[in-house]
């Protein structure tokens, strides 16, 4: 017996395939999102490593921007639930979930049985998200999966201090014309995303275990922000790019038990 999540983001699109013993079988992430072949080659490439089809699947449930765009799914559910269900699987004592994906930010609260309790969201604006550190990677001609490890070279940190991503860009492209050092200029980028994602936990309440996810989280330079920021450490989840989809993966394994009583 496989089900299988699918998270079609606005920036890419993730699958997971679990088998009855809800073991992993097969994930995929592509960086390509919703409205584009993003959802299709993410199936593909996780169907094709373990030679399943879309007929295999006994239960699809589809989450994220574009959930209602995949036809075949048996369910759609908000990617709030979703990244909760996933997160609370790998991390069960997570009661503070930050995710920060390509063009969005959020914090929720979990209560002591992995519900959502309370959630704040930040989609109208790009600062505080990957598409803000993708355009200072350009501007700061520091490849993006560089980014982390340049942080951890600077001797002090910027400020950046615009809240708007096209003034940020202005801002970051004025410090370099004063000779900052780029890596300060860094960490002071990954300090100002790190500042917008914090305001939302502020508002759920920060309680521990705090765990963070989205591809944002692959970057160490932001991980260490928040921290500082929270003053405390923080557990970024295993695969954070998938827990939206594993969480779509696993509501699809309780749909299935459901319909099998």
């Amino acid at each position: 017996m496989y089900v299988l999540g699918l998270d079609v983001g606005s920036a890419s699109s993730k699958v997971v395939i679990l088998d009855d013993d809800k073991n992993i079988v097969s994930s995929s992430v592509v960086q390509v999102g919703t409205g584009s072949s993003g959802p299709s080659r993410a199936l593909n490439e996780a169907l094709g490593k373990v030679n399943l089809t879309l007929d295999d699947m006994k239960k699809i449930v589809a989450t994220g921007y574009g959930r209602y765009s995949f036809e075949r799914a048996d369910k759609q559910i908000s990617e709030i639930s979703c990244h909760a269900k996933g997160i609370y699987h790998l991390v069960p004592t997570a009661r503070t979930i930050i995710d920060i994906g390509g063009q969005d930010a959020k914090a929720i609260r979990l209560d002591d049985n992995g519900m959502v309790s309370q959630f704040f969201m930040n989609d109208k604006c790009a600062a505080g998200t990957g598409r803000f550190l993708d355009v200072m990677s350009r501007v700061l001609e520091v490849p993006l999966d560089q980014m982390g490890k340049v942080h951890f070279q600077a001797k002090e940190w910027a400020q950046v201090s615009s809240t708007c991503t096209v003034f940020a860009e202005s801002e970051v492209i004025s410090q370099l014309s004063k000779g900052l050092p780029r890596e300060s200029i860094v960490a002071g980028v990954h300090q100002s995303v790190a500042s917008k994602a914090c305001s939302l936990a502020y508002r759920i309440g920060v309680k521990n275990d705090v765990v963070m996810c989205g591809g944002v989280a692959q970057n160490a330079g932001v991980v260490d922000a928040i921290e500082k920021e929270l003053q405390q450490s923080i557990t970024v989840a295993p695969h954070p790019q998938i827990t939206g989809a594993l969480g779509a993966a696993l509501m699809a394994y309780e749909e299935l038990k459901k319909q099998n009583k």
